[in-house]
């Protein structure tokens, strides 16, 4: 038999399942805010946009992107740790989460403890070599010789710090032993054009932001980090083929949002972006941009996250890549 006390707080945890699940049942009522780490342009932001028209059909409710540029992708990341768990503010996250806490170290959120998955995205294996058409390479190998005859002189664009860009391109001066200067910029966009203009003479990118460029003679591609060819741009070879087989990466994007969130508006918002991923409307929209479509549960991508989290952090220590 309970005590009053007991019965008491037996009744406080009923009456706080019930408006939970009345909240979840109503989920959502309001507008649902995506940030993102990046200004408009490349690839979590185009993810992001590439669904949320259809997104917002089936959820009956706005999807706001909210473009937070700068530290590496921490400010966003900061803003949606911070935010209240209710569902109506999730993060667009993609590889530069699961580096930045080897390569910035100290950062004002535990990723794990602070945030749970909500759905896998996309992946995508399309991090992608390109330089000015006026420097004189057409080949890797042309390329590093010409950086070891000018060490210093070459600098490499990417969309921030602790983005698969600037990552490939450290990774290629450690295992190509190359001084090329890295130049971070606030979106991927801004980092190819920086490359497009010859403001910088090579560039780490997507495909999603490179390839029309590439098309049109305005860059030239050496070679993508994948294990195979891309079908997009078939006629780029890979690293391996290219004679560094070290440099290979998968990028995977998808949603989360802060820790303590009602599990069922995890589901609800979970299903929404499945069906979503499913529709022939959307589909084209990643695929024809070379990335790979996922989803899955919660829980899919939360194996994803942390075991993409040990592979990485083995990487980049073994590589000496830190954020300065």
């Amino acid at each position: 038999m309970f005590t009053p006390h007991q019965a008491r707080f037996a009744l406080s945890v009923c009456a706080l399942a019930l408006a939970t699940h009345a909240f979840a049942q109503n989920y959502p009522n309001q507008p649902v805010r995506m940030l993102v780490g990046y200004a408009a342009g490349g690839g979590a932001d185009g993810i992001i946009r590439a669904i949320a028209p259809e997104l917002s059909e089936v959820l009956g409710q706005p999807i706001v992107i909210d473009n937070r540029a700068g530290g590496g992708t921490v400010i966003a990341t900061q803003a949606a740790a911070s935010s209240k768990p209710d569902g109506y503010t999730m993060y667009v996250m993609d590889h530069a989460f699961i580096v930045n806490p080897v390569l910035v170290g100290k950062l004002p959120y535990d990723s794990l403890r602070d945030f749970v998955p909500v759905a896998g995205i996309s992946s995508s294996s399309t991090s992608l070599m390109v330089v000015h058409p006026s420097l004189p390479v057409k080949t890797v190998k042309e390329l590093v010789t010409l950086a070891r005859a000018n060490p210093g002189k070459l600098n490499y664009s990417s969309g921030g710090n602790g983005t698969v860009p600037h990552i490939m391109g450290e990774l290629f001066n450690a295992v190509a032993k190359l001084k090329i200067t890295h130049i971070p910029y606030k979106s991927t966009g801004l980092a190819i054009y920086a490359t497009t203009s010859g403001e910088v003479m090579v560039g780490f990118g997507g495909i999603f932001a490179a390839k029309g460029l590439a098309d049109n003679g305005k860059l030239r591609p050496l070679a993508i980090a994948s294990a195979t060819r891309s079908d997009v741009m078939p006629l780029v070879p890979t690293f391996a083929e290219a004679g560094w087989p070290q440099i290979d990466a998968t990028s995977h994007r998808g949603i989360i949002t802060p820790a303590k969130t009602p599990p069922e508006v995890i589901q609800r918002m979970n299903a929404a972006i499945n069906k979503v991923l499913l529709m022939p409307s959307v589909r084209p929209r990643m695929t024809d941009v070379g990335y790979v479509i996922t989803g899955g549960t919660p829980e899919d991508f939360g194996r994803v996250i942390r075991t993409e989290m040990d592979k990485w952090a083995k990487i980049l220590r073994d590589a000496n890549i830190k954020v300065e």
